[in-house]
């Protein structure tokens, strides 16, 4: 199987698994478990793909991995650290790691990536 072109649901049905491992972004290791808790009916009301939880702000993007940001996290707190004014500058003067995100933000953001993703009708030639 070519997990390139894979669906989430083809590995999970190929392994038959309930959780997996993801590793987002090779360079700075973010690992990721996954445990899928259920699987509904689709709502023909609803777009997917869904948010239905989150907690805290997401991290920047190319910070570090999570030992970077642990790092950036603990300068921001304190002035005196050597790095504070560069996780200022990484992470922004008022970031709150606890800060709940922005669902409007989300929900705008995969709806649009459900607009690309749906199948269009093939043309006849």
């Amino acid at each position: 199987m070519c997990w390139r072109e894979t669906t989430l649901a083809q590995a999970l049905e190929e392994t038959r698994r309930k959780s997996f491992q993801y590793l987002y972004d090779f360079g700075d290791s973010w690992d990721h478990s996954v445990r899928i808790e259920g699987v509904g009916p689709r709502d023909p009301h609803l777009t997917y793909p869904r948010i239905l939880e989150a907690n805290g702000e997401r991290p920047p993007e190319d910070c570090g991995g999570p030992w970077g940001y642990a790092e950036k996290l603990e300068a921001l707190s304190d002035p005196q650290h050597e790095y504070h004014e560069e996780a200022i500058e990484t992470l922004g003067e008022g970031y709150d790691p606890n800060r709940q995100p922005d669902f409007t933000i989300i929900e705008a953001k995969l709806n649009a990536l459900a607009k690309r993703w749906v199948t269009k009708p093939r043309r006849k030639r």
